[in-house]
């Protein structure tokens, strides 16, 4: 099935197209709404609240992006609604020295990567997803999170800094 099909019998109610598009993305978006919050509880709920706004609002969709990247534009949205709401600041831009308890006697690997990821501040962390996984522009990320384009370019230098003196053996 097409995707402008999909959208079609969507609009139309059809349950069976509701629930092939969620199928479609849900992964995808999951894996996006955990990365910017950190949390896979608050991304499961995340996920849920998006997918709502993404069949209320449709009839919306203008197609001038692929659908996918329009119900990741939502699940960002979602989940960093969810974050003010939950009256998370962004980290001021001095450095922190957290202790980690992740054992880097192993070589670092894709787990461990992840894990530096997740042990960042939310605020850094969400810059950094946006960036570096996501692609967007700091223009992009300055409207999503209400930043100004120069602070998200400082978010994530600082973000960057932080992973460099977390993944460095020492």
């Amino acid at each position: 099935m097409t995707e402008r099909d999909l959208i079609q019998q969507c609009l139309a109610n059809d349950r069976n197209a509701q629930r092939q598009l969620y199928e479609r993305y849900k992964n995808a978006m999951y894996t996006l709404a955990y990365r910017v919050t950190g949390d896979f509880d608050t991304a499961a709920e995340v996920l849920q609240d998006a997918f709502l706004r993404v069949f209320r609002h449709l009839g919306d969709f203008q197609g001038k992006s692929t659908l996918g990247a329009w119900i990741k534009t939502i699940v960002v949205r979602t989940a960093l609604g969810e974050l003010h709401r939950r009256r998370v600041r962004f980290e001021s831009l001095e450095p922190h020295h957290e202790a980690s308890n992740v054992d880097w006697g192993a070589a670092l690997d894709v787990e461990y990567l992840e894990h530096a990821i997740q042990a960042l501040p939310e605020g850094y962390r969400a810059v950094f997803v946006l960036a570096e996984v996501e692609g967007f522009s700091h223009k992009e990320i300055g409207d999503m999170l209400g930043i100004s384009e120069g602070t998200s370019k400082s978010q994530l230098f600082y973000a960057k800094k932080r992973l460099r003196q977390t993944l460095t053996l020492t």
